[in-house]
């Protein structure tokens, strides 16, 4: 706990700044005008329920999506003008750890791990072997390098996509619902792994992620967003302590009810897509 505290506040240099950011799927709006900062060497997480524009949001910080309007900042780059050269530039200063890993099957551990070095870098094949096996090592993964992902559980998966998410040393690392599909043991050792990854290495982590337990377990702070918007961003205590009766609902882990007047209803029913 002391170690996240020293860590939140030692830096205050923003690393991904989001203004009025606005997405879109054909003629639905997915994200409605959301602005946030991430801190330098924080961990912050965002978190809703499943369909809130979580996983859209990430695209478009990643520059996968382009905005309808609003501006992406990523370590100093505006991602939205950005050429598609600086943005390959740019990826090669973050991490992105999968929900299943998304390790190549045809592949071994050690090389799954090993590819983004040998497909960036000119490092030779020692210096390859040893910075990937230290990322293993890091992730609990050491002597299992000649595994086949078929044959990893899937807290290893996990794992080991995080090795393979950090073994270019990142200066931010993205994480979509880490805890996902685990069990609530597995999930707490990963929790403990996310907290140990950030001390050791001093990287800036970004988690997206519907597991309240997980969120409140490691957050440094916590955008919620809900219906494409973000109702709160504030500590864990800020959220904890909120009044809103929507936040109130999904740490209470409620039934959300949806509200509906009569003519919406019938225009609904009856309007052809």
């Amino acid at each position: 706990m002391s170690c996240r505290l020293v860590m939140q506040h030692t830096e205050n240099t923003t690393v991904v700044e989001i203004a009025d950011l606005t997405g879109r799927y054909g003629d639905r709006t997915i994200l409605d005008g959301v602005s946030m900062s991430v801190r330098r060497g924080e961990i912050f997480v965002i978190m809703g329920r499943s369909g809130a524009g979580k996983s859209t949001l990430l695209r478009h910080i990643l520059g996968l999506e382009q905005p309808a309007a609003g501006r992406v900042e990523l370590l100093g780059m505006d991602v939205t003008g950005a050429s598609r050269k600086d943005i390959l530039t740019l990826r090669k200063q973050i991490g992105v750890a999968f929900q299943n890993g998304a390790l190549l099957g045809s592949l071994s551990l050690i090389e799954n791990v090993e590819l983004p070095l040998r497909r960036h870098t000119r490092l030779d094949d020692t210096t390859v072997g040893i910075m990937s096996r230290m990322k293993l090592e890091l992730m609990g993964l050491g002597g299992f390098e000649h595994l086949m992902p078929s044959q990893l559980s899937g807290g290893m998966l996990k794992r080991a996509g995080l090795a393979r998410a950090v073994v270019m040393d990142p200066k931010i690392l993205f994480f979509d619902e880490p805890s996902a599909g685990l069990d609530p043991i597995t999930s707490a050792e990963l929790d403990e792994l996310i907290l140990k990854l950030r001390s050791a290495l001093g990287i800036t982590i970004v988690i997206i992620t519907h597991e309240l337990q997980s969120a409140l377990a490691i957050a440094d702070r916590l955008a919620v967003l809900e219906a494409g918007r973000f109702l709160m961003i504030g500590s864990v205590q800020e959220v904890k302590g909120s009044e809103d009766p929507r936040i109130r609902s999904l740490l209470g882990r409620m039934p959300h009810k949806e509200t509906m007047d009569s003519d919406a209803y019938l225009k609904r029913l009856t309007t052809r897509s």
